[in-house]
């Protein structure tokens, strides 16, 4: 059985996945950074 997601679901999805990836991406430019492969200026 499929529920349909309501707008407000879908929304809360979006943000959390947004989330996600924003918290994952700046971990790989620490991790980058910090070996040294990535300077800043």
């Amino acid at each position: 059985m499929k529920k349909k997601k309501t707008t407000f679901q879908k929304i809360t999805m979006v943000i959390i996945w947004l989330m996600i990836i924003s918290t994952i991406g700046s971990l790989v430019l620490t991790a980058l950074s910090g070996l040294g492969l990535l300077t800043f200026g």
